[in-house]
């Protein structure tokens, strides 16, 4: 039984003035600035390293992983038992920022959520390791857990922004070779359409208050590389979807990026799948990263939590 809509009708006073901080400070930086390149590449990754120095939940531990060409963090929240499955978690940052510093904090959340020990990867970002890079990294990644021990049953995928994209790219990828599949995904405002074909159109009726779609376009230029973002393998929302196993998405409604979750969905109920598509109103882009400031990132998280659960008591229960 799918737990209780979560979704509010109107934003929360701090979500409102979040998205307004946003609009007035990084939005008109990130509209003149171009961010993949030195040195603004380097003083941005610093700044999202910044976002580590996040408390992460009490109880939580960390333990850092380098297995060959797999690297990355087990993050288990208190009370998070591996008998309750896993998840593998890919983050987000345009392809070029973010790490497991920058998203441990909102990880551990997550795996306090579901009871699961979560595996934050470390994959290799762009401009210096373009595309194929990151995407062979999890698929290496979900194949390691698989030879760890882990049935795919057992195994939730999850990736925000750059990360949902991976996710995408990672189920289709292993619908293509005919491996087995997790038990389902988790998507965070995932950043599918590397062309960013509609952002301009979306931004122009409602202004993204924190992502501009040139700099959006920027990051999928870059990590395409010379290959292109229309290239089989990046091309995630027009991928045959068949048997890709349950998807949850969360978005805000602020977000010039909304558009790649309503294809996706449409993309998955088309093919016979499911997907869960939430659009909250008044929220950020990765709005649930915001957890510590906002009571819809706390509620998100919590749905995240009751999701996963009522997902493996089902199979449970079949």
């Amino acid at each position: 039984m799918a737990p209780p809509n979560p979704v509010p009708t109107t934003p929360s006073a701090r979500s409102r003035a979040l998205a307004q901080l946003l609009a007035g400070g990084l939005r008109p930086l990130g509209d003149r600035l171009p961010i993949t390149r030195n040195p603004a590449l380097q003083v941005v990754r610093e700044a999202f390293d910044a976002v580590g120095l996040t408390p992460i939940p009490r109880g939580t531990r960390v333990t850092a992983v380098a297995d060959g060409d797999v690297r990355g963090t087990w993050i288990t929240g208190r009370d998070a038992a591996r008998a309750a499955g896993i998840v593998l978690y890919l983050h987000g940052g345009g392809f070029a920022f973010g790490s497991p510093r920058t998203h441990r904090h909102l990880v551990a959340a997550l795996s306090s959520a579901t009871g699961r020990p979560a595996f934050l990867l470390d994959y290799r970002r762009a401009p210096e390791h373009p595309f194929p890079a990151a995407a062979d990294d999890a698929l290496a990644a979900y194949r390691w857990l698989l030879a760890s021990g882990y049935a795919p049953a057992e195994i939730v995928v999850m990736g925000d922004s750059a990360g949902g994209h991976l996710a995408c790219g990672l189920l289709a990828e292993l619908a293509g070779r005919r491996l087995p599949m997790p038990a389902g995904a988790v998507l965070f405002s995932p950043f599918l359409d590397l062309t960013g074909a509609e952002l301009d159109d979306r931004d122009a009726v409602r202004r993204d208050p924190f992502v501009p779609p040139a700099r959006a376009r920027e990051c999928g230029r870059v990590y395409a590389g010379a290959h292109g973002p229309r290239h089989r393998r990046l091309d995630v929302l027009g991928a045959p979807k068949r048997r890709w196993p349950p998807v949850l998405v969360q978005v805000g409604d602020t977000e010039c990026l909304l558009g790649d979750s309503e294809r996706l969905a449409e993309g998955l109920r088309a093919a016979g799948g499911a997907c869960e598509l939430q659009v909250w109103p008044g929220q950020v882009h990765v709005f649930p990263a915001f957890y510590p400031l906002l009571p819809e990132g706390r509620a998100a998280i919590r749905y995240v939590g009751e999701y996963v659960r009522a997902g493996e008591a089902t199979r449970a229960a079949a």
